[in-house]
């Protein structure tokens, strides 16, 4: 029987049950009590929150005036070109935009809400995304939504905010949700994150969730002081495996699950206990609030709040090989999509069939013209592309670990179960060839061979492969009670990751940094506070789990009596 926790909870300290308000009726009741009979009752709303259900429950207030904020908007027709900068012709990429919430709005129709509201007589509620830019509230509620409930309602028909796309491509609604609307809708959160009143958990549209702003204020608090994990989620693939279905206690009958984000606070959810009801927000309202006690000032000073680590899993065990593929390089990824850093990389393999590999770099003598016309031929239906004719191929085994800075080609191949780590921005991954599959959703994967031409490093043949990216350990130190190895990330790369082989226990200073672990080998692990400020907390097999920095020091225990395996990851110092 599995030992991983699918449901990972933080039980929040000081509160019981009774802090947590279940069920519209009794929000509604809860919303009437605070309403203001000669104010206003502002309701921000996360865009993904399904406004049409919270405003037929919103009428039971019987407001004086009930303001939408989608009618501020312009037209979706209209919002759409406006964003075309940012959205581009590509089914996948777009560019960040760094817009504040204002800028989206119609200033005529923004004034004129204004101007309504500060007229009104009685109880006033102004609802949706940008309430707080018509009034900022006698009392202030935030319904919040998490990316991946966002991302599974675009798959289901639920068009981007303000916009008439029930049909379009999930993959353009994700671009549109990634690029546009969740950067500047986490950027208006915080506007008034430290001031809402209530908040609301919307992830069950028919079963929401309340509790006071300060409970969760206090909660966020609390997880940025002890170790925690993330609520991890699967999802299926074309060239997915069997392993997870396994080891992380999945439904045996699905026909797969290719991938799983179990440690990306940014798109990954955080499951939070008041008493015995639980309440789910996104992980990235811990990094945004908390990011000094989460991060420690090195990090903070060079990413800002943002999580710049990444977990996740990739199962290829009893499926096909991933697509080939490449990262940009910093210089492109910042000119092409307007982001501060790329997708540097590695692939530890947690587990292995017998035969299993691993595609990593460009053998000798390749021509990139020759390389890349191949790529085109094969793209457009011609001859199969011949991937070992131009790129390395390793053996994989359980524990081996592959480094692949950003520009190096790779994938894994079929019978490997990989942690892949890696920074945080994932959205921009160039497929070179996919083995002339079709998607899920029936439809080619798109590929992007042209934006790869750009940042492939053709100097990154067989002999510094596998001198620089190929099993590079060193061990750091041993004694009795731990083995350390470095295992990576190369030089070129910001994360440093250390292996380490306990015997019994070993204490880790984090040095001001946060730490993500994974326990890679052994049943279970603990991790103990050094100064009682937190309970042990248990960790099993295949794991992610995350120390913020303001645990400067803690202890990695082995309670099982065999040796026990734990991966680390952490952001290196920069160069004195």
């Amino acid at each position: 029987m599995s030992s991983y926790d699918g449901f990972p909870t933080t039980v929040i300290a000081g509160y019981g049950s009774e802090a947590v308000t279940e069920g519209w009726e009794a929000i509604t009741a809860r919303l009437a009590a605070i309403m203001p009979q000669d104010g206003v009752l502002a309701i921000e709303a996360y865009p993904g929150v399904d406004d049409d259900a919270v405003l037929s429950h919103l009428e039971a207030l019987n407001p004086a005036l009930l303001v939408s904020t989608r009618e501020l908007f312009p037209e979706p027709a209209e919002l759409t070109a406006r964003l075309k900068p940012f959205l581009t012709d590509d089914r996948v990429f777009g560019r960040m935009c760094y817009f504040d919430l204002e800028d989206l709005m119609e200033p005529e129709r923004l004034e004129a809400a204004r101007e309504q509201v500060n007229a009104a007589e009685g109880p006033v509620v102004v609802y949706g995304w940008g309430a707080t830019l018509v009034h900022p509230g006698d009392q202030l509620v935030f319904f919040d939504m998490t990316r991946w409930e966002i991302t599974l309602r675009y798959r289901a028909g639920m068009t981007n905010y303000r916009a008439e796309n029930a049909d379009e491509d999930s993959l353009r609604k994700i671009k549109r949700g990634y690029y546009v609307e969740w950067r500047v809708a986490d950027k208006h959160k915080m506007t008034f994150f430290d001031r809402m009143d209530l908040f609301v958990d919307t992830v069950d549209t028919d079963a929401p969730k309340m509790l006071a702003g300060d409970a969760v204020r206090d909660g966020l608090s609390q997880i940025a002081r002890r170790p925690f994990r993330l609520k991890p989620y699967f999802d299926p693939g074309v060239w997915g495996g069997q392993w997870m279905k396994r080891v992380c206690g999945l439904d045996p009958e699905a026909d797969n699950y290719a991938w799983s984000f179990d440690g990306v606070p940014e798109e990954n959810a955080l499951i939070l206990a008041y008493g015995d009801k639980t309440i789910e927000l996104p992980a990235m309202d811990l990094t945004l609030t908390q990011p000094l006690a989460l991060l420690g000032e090195d990090v903070y000073a060079r990413f800002g709040a943002e999580y710049p680590i990444r977990f996740d899993f990739l199962d290829t065990v009893g499926g096909q090989n991933l697509s080939l593929q490449v990262h940009p390089t910093t210089e492109y990824e910042h000119r092409q999509f307007g982001m501060a850093y790329t997708q540097d990389e590695s692939y530890y393999i947690l587990d292995a069939d017998e035969g299993a590999t691993v595609y990593l770099g460009l053998r000798e003598g390749v021509d990139p013209d020759e390389m890349i016309a191949a790529l085109r031929e094969a793209n457009a239906g011609g001859d199969p592309f011949d991937a070992e004719r131009y790129v390395n191929r390793f053996p994989a085994k359980k524990h081996d670990h592959f480094l692949i800075p950003a520009g190096t080609i790779h994938c894994s191949g079929a019978g490997a179960m990989v942690l892949e780590i890696s920074a945080t921005p994932y959205n921009n991954t160039f497929k070179l060839w996919d083995w002339g599959r079709l998607g899920l959703d029936g439809k080619p994967r798109p590929v992007h061979v042209d934006h790869g031409s750009h940042v492939i490093r053709w100097d990154r043949t067989t002999p510094w492969v596998e001198e620089n990216l190929v099993n590079a350990v060193t061990v750091v130190n041993e004694d009795e009670h731990v083995r350390e190895e470095h295992t990576g990330l190369h030089e070129l790369e910001f994360i440093e990751t250390r292996r380490l082989w306990i015997e019994d226990e070993v204490t880790i200073d984090n040095g001001g940094s946060v730490n993500q672990l994974n326990l890679v080998e052994g049943e279970r692990a603990l991790v103990e506070s050094l100064d009682g400020s937190f309970e042990p907390y248990e960790v099993h097999y295949a794991e992610t789990f995350i120390v913020p920095a303001s645990v400067k020091g803690y202890r990695l225990v082995n309670p099982t009596g065999e040796r026990i395996g734990v991966i680390r990851a952490y952001v290196r110092k920069p160069q004195a």
